[in-house]
Order: C-alpha cells, then sequence, then structure tokens
C-alpha cells in the first residue's frame, strides 16, 4: 500500500508566508509621494499640475514638465492617467521593470502624487480655472474585497479545521476515537506465538491453564457433557513471576487472537471514557470469537468500591468497573471468550469481580522453588555460550527467592560481563558476580576509604562470617567482600541456603540475629568500641526479634499469642500490620524483645572471643585480597557447624 504523505500545520503557514511574500516581491509598485490638501491647492494655483484623476477614496494627480505641452499628446495623455492610477494603487505589472524603461519609469513615478479627498465644492471650479485635465473614475473592488475578507479567511479556517480534525482522530490516542480499545491484538502467527515450552518453574499454573486451551481447541468435548467455559481467570502473584508470559502462551497453545492490555489503559481524563473502552473491547472480541482477552494489572480499575480501599463515591474507576462486570455477565456461552487478568494485589479487589461465573478460577503463580530455577534458568540459557564450568542447579541454589524476570536478568547480566571481559563463553564466575551484582549492588571500586575505616569493615565482616560459619542450621557463607557495594555499603558477606527453606525454628532465628550482631561484637572486641557500620545490621535484627514474639508467637512471657490484625488483608509477604494491645502487654514485648537481642549479642561476643585467631586471621587476608569466595574461607575457618537434627 503507498504511504500517504502527512503534513504538519507548519507546511500550510509556510505556503501563506511564500504566497504574501511573492505578492510584495512581484506585484507591489515603487511609492507614490502622498501630499497634503493644501500642497494640491497651492500646485493647481501655481500651475504645476497636469492631470488629475478623481475617485472614491482618493486623488492621483501627476505634475507638468517644462516641454509637457509639446510632447505629450492626447493618446499619452491617456495613458500617463491610467498608469497613474495604477501605481498608486500597487498594479505596475512586473513587465515595465525590464531595463530598457527604467529610466522613463523612474521619471514618470516622480511626477505623481496621491491626496486624500476633504469635501471642497469648488474644486472642480479651481481645476478648469488652470486648465487641469480631470476626469472621475469609478473603481470597483468587489473580487478583490469580496476575496481577502471572506474567501481567504474562511479558506484558512476551514484548512486549520480539517488539520485539527484529522489530528484528533488520528490512531488511538485521537480525542475523536478516546472512547476506542486500546488493546493489542496479536494473531495467530506460528513463528512467532509463545507455548508452554517457554514457560518454566510455575508447572502447577500450566496444569491449571492447559484445560483451558483444550476447551478452545476442542469445545465439543466438555459442551456435549453440559460443561461451560471459564468466563475469567485470574492470575495473582508476585511481579516477574510470568502471568504475562502464561497468558499469551494460553493464547499461543490454543491458537487463538490474544488481545492484551493493561488496566490503567481504561482509565482517562474524560467521563465515560472507560465503560466506553470496556464495550468496545468487548465488541472487538465477540468479532474474533473464539479468543482470549487479558488485562494486566487488574487492579487498576478493580479496586474495592466499599472498605478500607475505596477511593471515594461514584467516580470513573467505579463506572468502568460497572461496566466489566456487565460485559462478564453478558457472556453467551457459545462465544468462546476468556477473560484473564493478573495482578499482583488481589486484596484490594472488588469481591463482585471475584465471585463464580466472572472470575472463575484463581491461579497462584508463585516465585520459583530450587527445581523451578533450574528449569528457568535452562529456558534463558538456551541461547548463551555457557563454559564447561557452568553448574545451573549451583546457580539456582544461589538465587533462593528469585522471580523468572530476576532470573533472566542475572543471566544477561552474566553475559555482558563476559563480553566485558572479552571472554569466548560465559564462565560460572560471570554468573556469581552478576548473582552479586543484582542481590548487593554495582562494585565502587574507586571509593576511596582511609586505612582505619578499611580495617574496621574488615573485621566487621569477619564477624559476620564466622559466628555464620560456627552456628548450627545457619546458611552457608559463599563470598565475603570489603569492596564497597550498592548504596551505603561498605563491605558484604554473603550467605546463601543449599535448599529451600519454608518453615524456621526459633534457634535457628536467634542463630540469624547473632550473626547479624557479630560484626558489631567484631568491633568492640578489636576496637573496644562500635561504629555505625551496623545501622542496616540493627533494623534487621529488631525485626526479626519482633516478629518472633508479636506474629510467631515465641514468646516466653505471653507464649503462643498472635498480635497480627487479621481485619487487614494480607498477601504476597506485605508486612502484617499488629493489632492494638495494652501498655502491660507492650511493656513485656518490649522487655523479652531486649532480652533476646542482648543475650544473642553476648553469645555471638563470646564465640568470637574463642575463634580471636580467626578474626585476626580472616581480617588479615581481607585487607590483602579484598575478597574471599567459600574456598578461602573453608580454609581459614575449617569445617562448617552442622544443623542439630
Amino acid at each position: 500500500m503507498e504511504k500517504r504523505i502527512k503534513f504538519s500545520i507548519f507546511f500550510y503557514l509556510l505556503i501563506f508566508a511564500l504566497i504574501f511574500a511573492a505578492q510584495s516581491l512581484f506585484f507591489s509598485g515603487p511609492g507614490v509621494e502622498e501630499i497634503s490638501y493644501k500642497e494640491f491647492r497651492d500646485r493647481i494655483e501655481a500651475g504645476k499640475v497636469e492631470t488629475v484623476v478623481l475617485t472614491s477614496d482618493k486623488i492621483f494627480g501627476m505634475l507638468r514638465t517644462p516641454d509637457s505641452a509639446q510632447t505629450i499628446t492626447a493618446k499619452d495623455k491617456a495613458a500617463h492617467e491610467q498608469h497613474t492610477v495604477d501605481v498608486a494603487q500597487q498594479k505596475t505589472p512586473w513587465r515595465l521593470r525590464w531595463s530598457e524603461m527604467e529610466k522613463e519609469h523612474d521619471e514618470m513615478v516622480k511626477r505623481q502624487f496621491t491626496v486624500l479627498p476633504v469635501n471642497d465644492d469648488k474644486l472642480v471650479e479651481l481645476l478648469q480655472a488652470h486648465n487641469v485635465d480631470y476626469r472621475a473614475k469609478i473603481e470597483s473592488n468587489f473580487l478583490s474585497n469580496f476575496f481577502l475578507n471572506w474567501i481567504l479567511p474562511f479558506g484558512v479556517m476551514i484548512l486549520l479545521w480539517s488539520f485539527i480534525m484529522r489530528r484528533m482522530g488520528r490512531g488511538s490516542m485521537g480525542v475523536l476515537n478516546v472512547g476506542k480499545s486500546k488493546a493489542k491484538i496479536y494473531e495467530v502467527d506460528p513463528s512467532q506465538r509463545v507455548t508452554f515450552h517457554e514457560v518454566a518453574g510455575i508447572d502447577e499454573a500450566v496444569e491449571e491453564v492447559i484445560e483451558v486451551v483444550n476447551f478452545l481447541r476442542n469445545p465439543g468435548k466438555y459442551t456435549r457433557l453440559g460443561a461451560k467455559l471459564p468466563k475469567g481467570i485470574l492470575l495473582v502473584g508476585p511481579p516477574g513471576t510470568g502471568k504475562t508470559l502464561l497468558a499469551r502462551a494460553v493464547a499461543g497453545e490454543a491458537g487463538v487472537p490474544f488481545f492484551s492490555l493493561s488496566g490503567s489503559d481504561f482509565i482517562e481524563m474524560f467521563v465515560g471514557v472507560g465503560a466506553a473502552r470496556v464495550r468496545d473491547l468487548f465488541n472487538d472480541a465477540k468479532a474474533k470469537a473464539p479468543c482470549i482477552i487479558f488485562i494486566d494489572e487488574l487492579d487498576a480499575i478493580g479496586k474495592s468500591r466499599g472498605g478500607p480501599f475505596a477511593m471515594g463515591g461514584h467516580d470513573e474507576r467505579e463506572n468502568t468497573l460497572n461496566q466489566l462486570l456487565t460485559e462478564l455477565d453478558g457472556f453467551s456461552p457459545n462465544l468462546s471468550i476468556i477473560l484473564m487478568g493478573a495482578t499482583n494485589r488481589p486484596e484490594v479487589l472488588d469481591p463482585a469481580l471475584l465471585r463464580p461465573g466472572r472470575f472463575d478460577r484463581q491461579i497462584l503463580v508463585d516465585r520459583p522453588d530450587l527445581h523451578g530455577r533450574v528449569q528457568i534458568f535452562e529456558v534463558h540459557t538456551r541461547e548463551l555460550k555457557l563454559a564447561a564450568d557452568v553448574d545451573l542447579k549451583r546457580l539456582a541454589a544461589m538465587t533462593p527467592g528469585f522471580a523468572g524476570a530476576e532470573i533472566a536478568n542475572a543471566c544477561n547480566e552474566a553475559a555482558l560481563l563476559a563480553s566485558r571481559r572479552e571472554n569466548f563463553e560465559i564462565t560460572m564466575v560471570d554468573f556469581q558476580d552478576a548473582i552479586e551484582r543484582i542481590i548487593a549492588g554495582l562494585e565502587k571500586k574507586n571509593k576511596l576509604i582511609n586505612a582505619h575505616e578499611r580495617k574496621i569493615v574488615a573485621y566487621h565482616e569477619s564477624g559476620h562470617a564466622i559466628i555464620g560459619h560456627f552456628t548450627p542450621g545457619a546458611d552457608p557463607v559463599q563470598k565475603v567482600s570489603i569492596v564497597p557495594r550498592g548504596i551505603g555499603a561498605l563491605g558484604y558477606t554473603l550467605q546463601t541456603p543449599l535448599e529451600d527453606r519454608f518453615l524456621m525454628s526459633k534457634s535457628e532465628l536467634l542463630g540469624r540475629i547473632k550473626g547479624l550482631l557479630g560484626g558489631r561484637a567484631a568491633e568492640e572486641i578489636i576496637f573496644s568500641e562500635v561504629s555505625t557500620g551496623a545501622s542496616n545490621d540493627l533494623e534487621r535484627v529488631s525485626k526479626i526479634a519482633r516478629d518472633m514474639i508479636t506474629v510467631y508467637g515465641m514468646s516466653e512471657q505471653v507464649p503462643n499469642l498472635s498480635l497480627v490484625d487479621h481485619s487487614q488483608p494480607l498477601f504476597l509477604g506485605q508486612t502484617p500490620q499488629l493489632a492494638a494491645r495494652s501498655e502491660k502487654v507492650e511493656q513485656m514485648i518490649d522487655e523479652e524483645i531486649l532480652e533476646i537481642i542482648r543475650s544473642c549479642y553476648d553469645s555471638g561476643k563470646s564465640l568470637l572471643i574463642e575463634k580471636r585467631d580467626k578474626l585476626e586471621e580472616m581480617a588479615k587476608r581481607l585487607l590483602q585480597e579484598e575478597k574471599l569466595d567459600e574456598s578461602d574461607i573453608l580454609e581459614i575457618l575449617g569445617p562448617r557447624a552442622q544443623r542439630n537434627e
């Protein structure tokens, strides 16, 4: 199809400017002298005026020359009279500008003048008395005035209006198309479609949606028994776990069109636009049924219309939600249209949206476990050139809690690091550095730290590593570094679990508190004072200790008591809110938290005093090498403590 040429408003303005410039350049005559009426009468009385042409709005005249009586004939007078009027009205033809007539033309122009008329009844008598050739002329400027005053202004307005209307109605962002759906339609393309082979780490969620794919492929298999296709499927999970990818895989496997848009695409500044876009979306879907509609970030339009998450009264979001509910109720079972939504905040959704008959199924797309992370690493390393030492299972163990998007980012960062180092393959070291970069932040090798502060950091990180190494059940210490990273981190100790953990005992939580306090304890042992470097450690210690008492019921004074406010919705790892409690209970909680922190600090300090030789040796190695990996740690500290079974 031939591409249509588009012109902006500046193009039309430039055309008008060129037209006016050309008119001024080619169709304007030289300036003619304009004199006062008194001077006009004085010239007539002095016998200097030869010809006068009287019009309704101006008087045109020509002065005499000494030999005008002998050289100018009657025919010449008529030509001069017409030329006088033409020049004064700036109608001089461009042909008279030729070089052979320029001199004669200039002399003639010098003799011409104009006068604004006044009410003078004796002017004709004065002209006859001094033998001045005069005549009256009626000018008709109807066409020029009509063009300038009517045609040209309306033409400009029509051009501007048509330009603005085209811009307003162009594309999905146009004002005239503001009620049109913004959904992107992904038609079935075998070369680009996403399948379940590209979805890894969420096997349970895939099994849930396979039935939907089978229903779209062969609806008769289910409808013959009276079954109905689910109208809506809600994918729930943290960001980056693959909700959108799973929805596209469903469309790719089913071989049907896929409408994709975000919940915020329905919201606009104009009232009623959201509801109009919902209607247009479902009309388009009905025309292409069977198909799948996918709305990402469904909570943008599906927030509860009452309760603590209500945003007010009858607003635009509520109108959009009402229209969505209406469209879901209006589905015909024979249309084979499935609405899929995705959100990481299901607790704020309106109950009417989640009832059976609308979103019939809720599928949790959670963070992958160890086996799932291995599968995700396999998917994202298919196109990478890996070295022989790359162990995907070990990488999966080093990335607990990583979602699919974070694993993909780690693989890409490893490839970039290998390219920067001019390696031919991506090694295990590249992956480890990429994971550390994601967890701890970017290395700041050029950050200047004085020798004393550097020594404090070395002993601080050594204290963390030693207590973590000799505490039963603690996560293995993988790496210790005193190279500054991220925002404000002067060093770090990396501990990663060997397996996924879903439960933690009280002794393991106390061991984690000991490890966090080990850095400050080492500073006190070596330097007899503490620094501000443990601020982040203390924040984490306080949270763990308070959660032990208020959330997990691990208190000695108020055992088995949970103080979580269950009236507030809680989902996807959000921090629980505590219920109101008495001053006495609050005092008991504070006293027990202080006792837990004090006892863990004293226990960790005693362990470091016992292992002071190891502390000195590790700090010395850190000051020399700046980084110690797992093999170096085992060489210095020996075998790690085993978990008590």
